[in-house]
């Protein structure tokens, strides 16, 4: 099916700490003795930077798909299921990754901007976006037709 929307957002603070930790790690399992608590550590945040350092959003005829990193943990929002959506800021202590906030899930890899849906449930998601206004057009445009 055709792309009407898609954008990648890259997670740099994530990237950043997450680097910085494993080269940390690493230099002192190599400078002091190996541990395996830090090896597994080591690996864990290996595993966490593939995962979660993007999230791409595409937006087809049908649904709104978003991915973390190579697309492991996913998401889709059918389009026909969406009632609104808006542009809205969150708190920063929401967090990045998936977290259950008090205005339901949100998917976020980095920023506080994100684009609220509202489904005709009742539920809400947010999608974090470093071009919160296009997603926000985007998905508006695609419900709408």
């Amino acid at each position: 099916m055709p792309k009407r929307y898609q954008h990648t957002q890259i997670g740099y603070v994530t990237i950043i700490a997450v680097v910085i930790s494993l080269l940390l790690i690493g230099y002192i399992m190599t400078v002091y003795v190996f541990n395996w608590i830090a090896f597994a550590v080591l690996i864990i945040l290996a595993i966490f930077l593939v995962l979660f350092a993007t999230l791409t959003v595409v937006i087809d005829q049908e649904a709104i798909d978003i991915r973390f990193g190579p697309g492991v943990i996913h998401k889709k929002f059918f389009l026909k299921d969406i009632e609104s959506c808006r542009v809205v800021k969150n708190l920063w202590y929401y967090g990045w990754g998936i977290r259950l906030t008090p205005h339901g899930w949100l998917y976020n890899v980095s920023g506080l901007s994100a684009v609220e849906m509202t489904m005709k449930s009742g539920k809400k998601y947010r999608i974090g976006s470093d071009v919160p206004d296009e997603l926000e057009r985007a998905i508006r445009q695609s419900i709408e037709i």
